[in-house]
């Protein structure tokens, strides 16, 4: 038998080189020869995806013999061993403190940042997605130059020479065009940008403006404190999804949810909103309203709550509820809105002053920086470039050609300023149209500062070295200013008040977050704030509801600016309410789609102002009755591979007053002959009544008895009594050292999805595209069961008949009560899917972990027909290295978009079983670590990925043989009470534990079966 010496004499044997090429397809390149044993190592290498290395090896024309190690290793890496950077995510107005996990010098996961006392560790889903941003082939990797029709690429210094030349001849106005920035550094270098050219102004704008929150409150956005909240009262805003800081409100959100034995209270959150949110989703008491009510809804509850004002034409049960429990509840309540309208905005600010809720939930001293866009100030920009009086404007990540309301004048208007500039970091639908482009580093490749409330400093520090021919945008404003230093040196610069000394900058590097104000205070808005007076006179004029509402809004994954559009990652996460991935679509009430004979998927027109768009139908329960809503974000067509042409741009559609603000619409709809499937995770909508799946009860129930609001099956005994079912044919297992488990309290979980994009991330699961997912095969580990309440039950069986009220009980109810349940892998103790595999490729560890052996695997999907919860995944193409997915993953297709890959977790090849395995790489490493210290790992050491994220902490994870783990006192605390497992009754003991949720109100849901 051979040995071979090294790997210099392993790499030229022709065994190996043979099974290289027969497992990584060669690159189509020309060679002297086609056999395997002369294919270039460099290729090898390529296909193996050698992180930064391989980028670079292949771009060598000479094929390399040799691995290249380290010529001067950093002595903070090492190979295999991770390292964790401070930073912070804000994008879109998603604002997170992250810890950037590092291997070998590429960032490949982000973390909540613990140290931070705004997202307390919690991430959104877009903060979970946004590393693979880094690696999108689709950003423009150099400086350019516009010539005729295209951009030819350029020296950084051709540019900015150029671009100085034609500033300083400048003679009109100078405009700096950016969504908000809430970095004291980056707003210090755009002023020194004005000093050295005066003219100089710079205006914010958002995708989904809050200017009239800001009117009604002298400029500012308050600080809202939910933890502090009995009663909540949102008038269309949803603070878990996406208004203002939704990680910072459902972190504090769920601690008024949370109950146990000692505590029974939780807050009643009431929710007047058009379409069905994340938000009004988890409310206690929804009611749906049209978007031109919610003025009504509003001054009906001011007056309500003071006492004061005329009379609205809004009544309901729902809403005098909600003002008496207001009243009742004075100093410990909060009313917020999501409208842009200044009037409402006024008496909303005027309910929580009537109620004593400032300086208790609502902080006008540390107010929230996240939203600063001036709707009047970025329409009359518009309106200058137009007229011929701006002389220069540059795009600061505005891309507001595809995301403006006025996007057909801002274009207009390009075509009419002497000199464009773009420091976005891609040719966009803005950028393409510029004369220059000098595109901005990601985040990941940057220095910055933030600060998202008053008070509240983070830092961000670069992972990795920039990986294009890009600079940071603040480093070319300084330089166009004739400023010449690094942005880093500027940055800690002006940090000095901060941080005297090196130790105190290490410090807050290290932490990632700091105490103390550093932005100037906010511009005075163009209009001043209405009183309440002026407010109530003008709600009481009768809002036109003629026709047909639109309400538009946006999804927790893509956003509204479309900056996100291109992430694979976060195409294909479903939507928490529709279920739905790959595009947006037009939900309609069932009442509606009835009446127009319209079935789910067909394309109907929806037009306004001279626009229209041809979206898919999709009937949405909980969707006010004569309104229809569409998600912004989507309809990108210079986004890149994976973005672009996916659904369609509804901006246009909105109506937009004189000061630019945009508002919903009446919209024409009218039915095509086209059809268009949605590609849905989930299409059953009820539990048909199915307790033991998932179970919910009242809080008084819950008071009145906790050991009744959790059914559990059981069997009558020859002594007439209960028990539980134990008959098993499973042999039992004892767990002598660890026994690693879940609980999941669906009082807490809201459904937003960070734990899904954590759990991909992680775990190096495929994005499959749209038509797969129509094919139900998409690759998520776990994921979010949504259920609708219905109005059927089993006790009509005998009045109408058991076939017609099983199938009507899958009919969700008009305005329905939703639950939402994490599923993943159960991990059971009996597990169905062992005992079938006929090549042991799933196994039971002796830790409680069902166990997937991928090199046994050989696809006969036994396990997956015998798992109840269908919770396996089969690998049907090798989606990473298949070109038939290169559109669809975009840039993860590429070796670049490899890179993102966790090298601790298997690659899974084509032909193979997989599913959540609690991390078990997270398991390991902590075990070893504490091997290494000779002491059994401490409860909180070891944190599944999904756990990790969750920014409500609604998931639970550690070692129930450790008695002094979270999950094993909750366990015993919740044990007769809350704590069910799903399917209980067949038997197979998972190791997931669910608490029933519970709702603070009186639910019709409930009254039959409770009578």
């Amino acid at each position: 038998m051979k040995y071979w010496k090294g790997i210099e004499e392993l790499e030229s044997a022709p065994e190996f080189m043979q099974s290289a090429f027969a497992e990584f397809m060669p690159v189509k390149e020309s060679h002297e020869s086609s056999d395997a044993t002369s294919a270039p190592r460099r290729d090898f290498l390529k296909l193996m995806g050698f992180g930064v290395a391989a980028a670079t090896l292949a771009s060598c024309e000479t094929p390399v013999r040799k691995a290249i190690p380290y010529l001067n290793k950093p002595e903070e890496i090492d190979p295999s061993i991770s390292n964790f950077y401070a930073s912070t995510y804000f994008t879109g107005a998603d604002y997170n403190a992250v810890l950037v996990k590092t291997r070998e010098g590429r960032p490949i996961k982000l973390e909540g940042n613990p140290e931070s006392p705004i997202t307390r560790g919690g991430l959104s889903a877009r903060g979970q997605a946004a590393v693979l941003s880094l690696y999108d082939g689709g950003r423009l990797q150099h400086f350019a130059i516009k010539s005729g029709n295209e951009h030819q690429k350029a020296e950084a210094a051709a540019v900015d020479q150029a671009i100085r030349t034609k500033l300083a001849a400048t003679t009109g106005r100078i405009a700096i065009v950016s969504p908000t920035i809430i970095s004291p550094t980056t707003k210090k270098a755009i002023a020194e940008f004005a000093t050295r050219y005066p003219n100089t102004t710079h205006v914010m704008y958002d995708a989904q403006s809050v200017t009239g929150l800001l009117q009604a409150n002298n400029g500012i956005v308050p600080g809202y404190n939910f933890s502090r909240a009995n009663i909540i009262v949102s008038l269309g805003a949803d603070f878990l999804g996406t208004w203002i800081s939704p990680v910072e409100y459902s972190r504090a959100y769920a601690m008024t949810r949370k109950i146990n034995r000692d505590k029974r209270s939780m807050s009643r959150h009431y929710q007047f909103e058009t379409a069905m949110t994340l938000s009004g989703s988890n409310a206690d008491i929804r009611v749906a309203v049209k978007p031109s009510e919610m003025g009504a809804v509003a001054l009906a509850l001011y007056n309500a709550v003071t006492g004061a004002g005329g009379a609205s034409s809004y009544k309901n049960d729902k809403l005098a509820q909600a003002a008496a429990d207001l009243k009742a509840n004075r100093g410990a309540s909060l009313v917020v809105s999501g409208s842009n309208d200044p009037a409402v905005q006024s008496l909303v600010t005027a309910i929580n002053q009537a109620l004593g809720n400032l300086g208790t939930t609502v902080d006008l001293t540390a107010p929230s920086y996240v939203r600063q866009g001036d709707d009047a100030r970025m329409a009359a920009l518009v309106n200058d470039m137009n007229n011929g009086s701006v002389g220069a404007v540059i795009f600061y990540n505005a891309n507001p050609v595809y995301n403006h309301p006025l996007a057909a004048k801002v274009k207009s208007g390009i075509a009419k300023v002497p000199l464009t500039i773009s420091l976005n970091d891609r040719l966009d639908e803005t950028g393409i149209l510029c004369q220059y482009a000098a595109p901005d580093n990601h985040w990941l490749e940057s220095w910055n500062d933030f600060e998202p409330k008053r008070g509240f400093l983070s830092l961000a520090q670069p992972t990795i070295t920039p990986l294009f021919a890009t600079r940071q945008a603040q480093e070319s404003l300084l330089r166009w200013a004739g400023n010449n230093t690094t942005y880093y040196k500027y940055l800690r610069s002006s940090w000095r008040a901060l941080t005297p000394n090196d130790a105190a900058w290490d410090k807050v590097v290290h932490d990632g977050v700091a105490t103390g104000t550093a932005l100037p205070p906010a511009p005075a808005m163009l209009h001043a704030a209405l009183a309440p007076d002026a407010a109530v006179a003008q709600l009481q004029r009768p809002a036109s509801s003629a026709g047909i509402e639109l309400a538009l809004y946006e999804k927790v994954g893509i956003g509204a600016a479309g900056c996100e559009a291109n992430n694979p990652f976060l195409q294909e996460l479903p939507d928490p309410i529709s279920k739905a991935t790959w595009g947006n679509y037009v939900a309609v009430p069932r009442k509606m789609a009835v009446e127009n004979k319209w079935e789910q998927g067909d394309v109907i027109k929806v037009s306004a102002n001279g626009y229209s768009v041809e979206l898919p139908v999709l009937i949405q329960p909980g969707q006010a009755n004569g309104t229809v809503s569409i998600a912004l974000g989507y309809g990108r067509t210079l986004a890149g591979k994976a973005g672009d042409q996916v659904g369609a741009n509804a901006a246009p559609l909105a109506m937009v007053n004189a000061n630019g603000t945009m508002y919903n619409n009446v919209v024409t709809l009218t039915k095509t002959e086209a059809t268009s499937p949605i590609a849905q995770t989930q299409t059953h909508h009820t539990i048909m009544d199915r307790k033991p799946v998932v179970q919910e009860n009242t809080l008084a129930q819950y008071i009145k008895n906790p050991k009744e609001v959790t059914e559990y099956e059981k069997i009558a005994t020859p002594d007439g009594l209960e028990k539980p079912n134990k008959v098993s044919l499973w042999q039992d297992y004892s767990y002598n050292n660890h026994h690693w488990g879940m609980a999941v309290d669906l009082n807490s979980c809201i459904g937003c999805g960070s734990c899904v994009i954590g759990c991909q991330t992680e775990n190096n699961i495929a994005v499959v595209g749209k038509q797969q997912v129509i094919n139900r095969r998409e690759m998520h580990w776990m994921r979010i069961d949504r259920y609708y309440s219905s109005d059927h039950h089993k006790d009509e069986f005998e009045t109408k008949g058991k076939v017609a009220t099983y199938a009507a009980m899958e009919d969700p109810s008009d305005n329905p009560q939703v639950i939402f349940q994490p599923m993943m892998c159960q991990q059971c103790n009996h597990a169905p899917c062992e005992t079938v595999c006929p090549v042991l490729a799933t196994t039971h560890s002796s830790e409680g972990i069902n166990q997937m052996v991928y090199n046994r695997c050989i696809g006969t999907r036994y396990c997956a027909n015998n798992c109840p919860y269908k919770v396996r995944r089969f690998n049907w193409f090798s989606y990473y290295s298949n070109e038939k997915f290169e559109t669809v993953n975009g840039h993860m297709f590429t070796d670049l978009g490899r890179m993102v890959l966790n090298p601790d977790v298997t690659v899974r090849a084509r032909g193979v079983m997989e599913k959540c395995t609690f991390c078990i790489q997270r398991i390991q490493l902590g075990k070893l670590e504490a091997k290494k210290q000779k002491r059994r790992p401490v409860d909180g050491e070891i944190v599944s990925a999904c756990a990790q994220s969750c920014p409500t902490e609604a998931i639970v994870f550690g070692d129930m043989r450790d008695p002094n783990s979270r999950i094993s006192q909750l366990l015993r605390r919740e044990d007769g009470e809350r704590a069910f497992h799903a399917l209980d009754s067949i038997n197979v003991q998972p190791n997931v534990t669910y608490l029933t949720k519970i709702r603070n109100a009186e639910s019709e849901f409930f009254a039959k079966e409770n009578a």
